[in-house]
């Protein structure tokens, strides 16, 4: 019997995903557990008491279980706390039969990202060669970024300045946001901080930027050592990029699996109640559609021009090479986590060579995040139109230069990119409670995005490795 494509049996994942959470969609009620929660999160009894009588009632809908909290606790004490009580009050026993697949694979692709890209970019840099090489492909590879970078943020000011999908957008859609304000740094302090104090604490907590500004340095400096040495740290890191990619594949062969849970997941809980999807459908339509004009102009026109004219390849066949990758990345909103398919494909597929793409596509994951520039731009601006802000010209020029940089701290990770726009927010003196207007769709927008950051770096390395004077499969 033949084997179904890694790529259609993660198509196939996602309609039984989607299928699975729109039969068994999320429900609330309050249990025992619920009110074991609510006392650990130290909740004022007086919220307790009052909330007592609904415990093992019917399950309900969100609509239907925030009615009952603001007639049970008051419109103000109700506003104060709904959001852990929502939170402890899911009610989905049938979604936990598929949950932990997504749960499992999602801690597994967690497990390798960090030995992987440390790896990678120690062997790629170390495999360049002198410094001539690598200062030449580092050059390359950061300007190509850049340049697509401020195509795609440029792309998306003008879409949604034509568009204008914040002017009349209800403002009651708004969420609470909880720990924003830990993500206030300026980006000054984004740029010291890619220094790591500990190495080692840097790997712990997965600050990917620190981690290859390490790689890249240790990986220069072993092509400055003598050659006993160099050799001997150039297997030896070689062979261990070898062993994480093995490991990474065996992963990867799990992910129709880990797709259905994550889907599963996502999909239950948005369609938990139609009243809140026929309001999503409405008022965030417009802006959805915004976002996704922009991504596919970017994606279908800006970067195949640049293969076609720059590099000179078929831009049809290297998106034909690059079909499961992508579909893992719409899949997983992690460019991080698809690293290792799109380093395959790269390779296997298109016919760039391992020097190039285990130097190009781990600096990509983490630097180059077209799609999440893009998207940052365009929910900016969205957020000033819905409060009705008026941003000048001079205004939405650092828009673009704090997207531009804030793209750079996004890290391959779901839903990275929402946090970095209150950078964006806070350049040009907006309410960075306004991320909260965008928060419903953020999670649907987040995987389209991250299948435009996958495609823009697999772009790069074939363009560079043409740079090169590579021959390639496409």
């Amino acid at each position: 019997m033949k084997k179904i494509e890694l790529h259609w049996q993660i198509l196939i994942a996602l309609v039984i995903g989607v299928a699975y959470g729109l039969f068994f969609p999320t429900k609330y009620k309050l249990t025992y557990d619920s009110f074991e929660k609510l006392k650990n999160e130290k909740i004022p009894t007086e919220v307790v008491i009052k909330l007592q009588g609904f415990q093992d009632l019917h399950e309900k809908s969100e609509t239907e279980f925030i009615k009952s909290l603001d007639k049970a606790l008051g419109a103000d004490m109700s506003k104060n706390y709904k959001t852990k009580i929502l939170s402890f009050s899911s009610y989905n026993p049938e979604l936990m039969y598929v949950s932990w697949m997504g749960d499992l694979f999602m801690r597994a692709l967690r497990m390798i990202i960090v030995p992987l890209i440390l790896t990678s970019i120690i062997s790629g840099v170390a495999n360049i060669g002198n410094a001539d090489n690598l200062g030449r492909l580092g050059l390359k590879t950061m300007g190509y970024y850049l340049i697509t970078s401020t195509l795609a943020i440029v792309g998306g000011l003008l879409f949604v300045n034509f568009i204008k999908p914040g002017v009349g957008a209800d403002i009651g859609l708004s969420q609470n946001i909880e720990g924003l304000s830990i993500a206030r740094e300026s980006f000054g302090k984004t740029l010291i901080n890619i220094i790591p104090n500990n190495i080692f604490e840097a790997f712990v907590k997965g600050k990917m930027l620190s981690i290859i500004f390490f790689a890249i340095l240790f990986g220069f400096f072993i092509t400055q050592i003598n050659e006993k040495q160099r050799k001997f740290l150039t297997n030896f890191f070689s062979s261990s990029f070898e062993v994480m990619m093995k490991l990474t594949m065996f992963v990867i062969k799990f992910t129709p699996l880990g797709i259905l849970g994550i889907v599963a997941g996502v999909i239950a809980e948005q369609a938990s109640d139609s009243v809140k999807l026929a309001g999503l459908a409405e008022r965030m339509g417009i802006y959805m559609v915004t976002v996704l004009g922009a991504l596919i102009f970017h994606a279908v026109v800006i970067l195949p021009l640049m293969l076609k004219f720059i590099a000179k390849v078929n831009p049809w066949l290297h998106l034909k090479a690059m079909q499961s990758a992508l579909l893992t990345a719409f899949s997983t909103s992690s460019s991080g986590a698809t690293l290792s398919l799109t380093m395959n494909s790269v390779e296997d597929n298109s016919g760039v060579s391992n020097k190039i793409s285990s130097f190009t596509l781990p600096l990509g994951a983490t630097v180059n995040m077209d799609g999440t520039a893009l998207y940052e731009c365009i929910a900016a601006m969205f957020i000033a139109q819905a409060y009705g802000f008026e941003l000048s010209i001079f205004d939405q020029v650092i828009v673009v230069v704090t997207a531009l940089l804030a793209s750079i701290g996004a890290a391959g990770i779901p839903m990275a990119g929402l946090v970095m726009i209150s950078i964006i927010l806070t350049a040009v003196g907006l309410p960075l409670e306004g991320i909260g207007l965008i928060l419903a769709v953020d999670r649907i927008l987040d995987m389209f995005r991250t299948s435009v950051n996958v495609w823009s770096d697999s772009c790069g390395a074939v363009i560079i490795a043409k740079s090169e004077g590579e021959k390639l499969k496409i």
